[in-house]
This record gives C-alpha cells, structure tokens and sequence, in this order.
C-alpha cells in the first residue's frame, strides 16, 4: 500500500448544512460513520445544532458572520415574509434571502475555519450555498449531499421546484420545454440574476445555469439520498451524480426495550401520522387527521414533534388515539398500514424502508417535490396542498387501503432500498475522490520539479 492510499483515513473532512433540521439530520449517519472510520470530521452550521454534534463527538463550528437562520426563525429574521401567501412568492422570497444571499457568508465562516482546521474536503448539503465559493476559491474537493430529490433540470423534464409531474410523450416533453423557458426567463430570473451578480463580484466562475443547477455542478460529487427508483428518468443527468440509498439520521444502538402499546395488535387498521418537527401548526395535518377517525375502528399513532401534545391529548381522548411528543418510528412502522406526512424526504424514506403506502401533504420548503414522487410512482396519494380536509384524508387513506397496488409498489421500492449500503458506498465515493485529489496534488509536484 503507498502513503496516498494509506493516509486517506487521515484526512479533514469540513461537513457543513443549511441550518433546518431536513438538512442536518440526514447528514449525522455519514459524520458519525465517516467520524468512526477515522477521518477527521468537524461541522459548521448553526449554534442550534451545538448539543448534537456534542453528543456525536463531532466538534462544531458555529455560524458566525453567517445569519443564523434556522428554520423556526425566518419570519423573525426576515418579517416581511410574514405577508407573502403564494406558494410561488414565498419560494422566491426564500431562495433569495435564505439561500443565495447567505453564500458568501457562509464562506467568510469557512475561510476562518480553514485557518485552524485545514480541511481536506467539505461535504455539505445540496442547499448549502457557500459549497461553489469553496470548490472555486479554495480549490478545495467539494461533495454535495442530495437530502432532498435531485433538482438538476433536464430537456426530459418540467422545471424543478414547481412540484410538477413529468411526461415523456412528445407534447408533454414540448410543453416541458415552454415550461423551463418560462421558469428560467420568468419565475427564478430574478433569484438566478441575484445569485450571477454575486458569484461576479466574488470572481466564482459561471455559465448562467440556475441555482437548481448550479448545486450540482459545483461540486466534484454528488451523493443522491435515495435510489433510481424514486427518481425521475433523465436521460442527460451529470455523471457526478451517484446514488447512495436512503441517507438517514444517526440512531444509536438502543439497549432499551422497544416503544409498544397492545392496542398496535387489537384494531385492524393502523396508521402512523406526523407532520415533523419544524412544523408548528397541528391544525395543518395533525387535527385533521385526528378528526378523519374519531371513534372509528382504527388506530392512530401521532407523533406531534412537540408541538400541543397535551392540548391535542384532551381534544382527541378516543382510545384509538395515541399522542406523544415522539415515538421510535422503528417500533412502531412495522404494525403499521398507512403513513400520513407532510413530506419531509427523510420520513418518506423511512416510510418507503418500512414498506409502508403513503399519504402526503405538503407545498413549501421543496415538499411538493417529494410529494409529487409519492404521487407519481404511485407509492401512495398524494393531497397537492398542506392544508388536507378530514375527508381528504379519510378519502385517501381508503383508497390506500382497498387498492393492493399501493402496497405493492412501496414493497418494490423498498427492496431497491435494501440492495444499497449508503453509509458505506458514501465513503468509497469519498474515498476515491480523495485519492484522486492527492494524486493529482502529487502529479503536480513532480510535473513542478521535473520543469525544474
């Protein structure tokens, strides 16, 4: 073995996200296995994520000239946004201020890490805009990390971020291209004219691809949560992107006895349903849900993140409910018929891992993306809006229920699931790019010296 192969172990490796739990906490199971493998891992990301990394024995470097915008702090960051109720404004509003314009200083952050912990990679989610100030300033080895579908556009597809269905017959490839034209000249020109005028002025070389494309081809690699089958068709996608199965959240080995209630094995139906944790308003998803089967024949298991578990607990007091704060999905997902969610990725992964049809229901934050997944490889229904009637619900879970092929396919994905290793396929990508980093370093040197 020669001392570039045997010193791979040894590196520095920077993770850095988007200060929002979706985008941290798929990230944590390869920081701790990257972490037990030996390389040396540290992460930059807000002050909110502090005790995790403490407890992950990952050592954490705060947002410091960055604007610590966690999720549940938008609106108090920016309050203008408060006002803005189309779905289409909000999401430029928020590409804009939450995303685009936080790129360089996230970058000021990075380069101040840098004088302390020389890194030898920054690893950073697909949504983390000071990767491409990273890969063209520092020249320093970039892999993005895909927590949420691929976003790279595609002549075989509508454009991204509209939660749109793809067709591959000939008018609906033509009017796909219409679409992508309008999106590009009319929907994000004025977020991509943002994100140019500040890559120019920071001198980071671009061909006026979108932002939606820009995170993907600003980076050596790119690791897509996920696999083929739940991923449109493209015929033209980057060969940089790879698929790693489901990245999901680091779980300890718990010695714990597993979370079960006896009702899971009495009632002949049950149903998980959360809308996550950075969602606050129960009214959304929860209550609904809740007021679907009051007094029916079927158990529901809500998980409330927190938000108004006990006031939820005194409004639904029917035995076929259970309330808590959290419950281990993992303990409870294998008594389960149907999951309910507002489309966070990572619970439709696990969702999919545990062979269960979905329900979904969510617009913003990207949601319509995954829910529109849901919908079209027929994994379960998908609501189109975030705000789903009792009936709705009721509707959907009775379709889920009565029609076998729902089933069927979330078991087909889920073998899919099963062949992946992500973890560890993860680190060989990273291995090799690392490898192939220091040999090129290597080359240079002795083409340096041999000049000489």
């Amino acid at each position: 073995m020669n001392n570039t192969t045997s010193n791979i172990k040894n590196k520095k490796i920077l993770f850095a996200c988007f200060p929002a739990d979706g985008h941290f906490n798929p990230m944590t199971g390869l920081a701790v296995h990257l972490h037990n493998s030996g390389y040396d891992v540290r992460w930059y990301t807000s002050r909110h994520y502090a005790d995790k990394l403490k407890k992950l024995s990952i050592q954490h470097y705060p947002l410091k000239k960055a604007i610590d915008i966690h999720t549940n702090d938008l609106e108090k960051n920016f309050p203008e946004r408060k006002r803005i109720t189309r779905p289409i404004a909000k999401l430029k509003f928020d590409i804009i201020h939450a995303f685009i314009k936080r790129g360089p200083e996230y970058y000021e952050d990075i380069q101040d890490i840098y004088k302390e912990f020389a890194f030898d990679m920054l690893i950073a989610d697909a949504a983390f805009t000071g990767a491409p100030f990273v890969k063209e300033l520092m020249k320093i080895p970039v892999v993005g990390i895909g927590i949420f579908p691929l976003t790279e556009n595609s002549k075989d597809l509508p454009p991204a971020g509209l939660g749109l269905e793809p067709s591959y017959t000939f008018f609906g490839k033509l009017k796909q291209s219409i679409l992508r034209t309008f999106a590009d000249q009319v929907i994000f020109k004025k977020p991509d004219r943002i994100m140019h005028r500040l890559f120019d002025d920071w001198q980071v070389p671009h061909n006026n691809e979108s932002l939606f494309d820009m995170m993907i081809k600003k980076c050596d690699l790119y690791l897509q949560s996920g696999t083929p089958g739940f991923e449109y068709y493209r015929s033209d996608m980057s060969p940089h992107v790879a698929f790693v199965g489901p990245l999901l959240p680091y779980s300890e080995n718990r010695n714990a006895a597993a979370w079960f209630d006896e009702r899971m094995n009495k009632y002949p139906e049950v149903i998980v349903v959360t809308q996550g944790t950075v969602e606050k308003d129960v009214q959304k998803l929860l209550v609904p849900a809740l007021e679907a089967f009051k007094g029916s024949n079927t158990l529901v298991i809500c998980t409330t993140g927190g938000s108004d578990t006990e006031k939820l607990k005194q409004q639904f007091p029917e035995p076929n409910f259970i309330i808590e704060d959290f419950i281990p999905f993992g303990d409870v997902m294998p008594y389960a018929d149907v999951y309910i969610t507002n489309g966070g990725y990572g619970g439709v992964m696990l969702g999919i891992e545990n062979k269960l049809p979905l329900v979904v229901a969510g617009v913003h934050e990207g949601k319509n993306e995954i829910c529109a997944r849901v919908g079209y490889f027929k994994l379960g229904v998908n609501l189109k809006t975030e705000k789903p009637s009792a009936l709705q619900i009721k509707e959907a879970v009775k379709k889920i229920l009565t029609d076998t092929s729902f089933k069927a396919n979330v078991e087909t994905l889920a073998r899919e699931f099963a062949q992946y290793c992500p973890n560890e396929l993860s680190e060989k990508y990273i291995k090799d790019l690392l490898y192939k980093n220091e040999s090129n370093k290597t080359h240079r040197k002795t083409n340096v010296i041999n000049f000489n």
